[in-house]
């Protein structure tokens, strides 16, 4: 028996994860968080949840944080777009940062993300398997 048998549930709570889950680290990080980043978090987290539910488990783990890492980044810079160059709140400005794209996302913080993403995979898989009864995760490393 699933103990949340809704998808849309479902995803409201890796939404509510994903998003404390983001602000706690930028929190541990920054100090501080913003709304924003826990929107962020939410959405980076249910995305890549779904690598799983698309690619089932022939994706290699590398190859997830890959995708993972790609995810955040492009969430991120969506979510700047709209944040800090349309409403302008600045939340956050990587400008003085090498490599980064319109001061909203940087290749350090992609490789950053990289890591993360790690515990992101592995925290996501377990939630589902202990509390949405889900498959029991398996992995292969490449």
């Amino acid at each position: 028996m699933h103990l949340i048998r809704n998808n849309f549930l479902k995803y409201i709570f890796l939404f509510l994860v994903g998003g404390f889950g983001y602000g706690g680290v930028e929190i541990l990080y920054r100090g501080f968080s913003h709304i924003s980043m826990m929107i962020a978090g939410g959405i980076s987290f249910v995305l890549i949840g779904l690598l799983n539910e698309i690619y089932t488990w022939r994706m290699a783990l590398i190859s997830q944080m890959v995708l993972s890492a790609g995810i955040v980044t492009t969430v991120e810079f969506i979510v700047g777009l709209v944040v800090n160059v349309w409403l302008k709140l600045n939340v956050w400005d990587y400008s003085n940062l090498p490599y980064n794209f319109m001061g909203q996302v940087c290749l350090l913080y992609t490789n950053i993300w990289f890591f993360l993403s790690l515990p992101a995979i592995l925290f996501d898989d377990y939630l589902r398997y202990f509390l949405l009864r889900e498959e029991k995760p398996r992995y292969k490393i490449f």
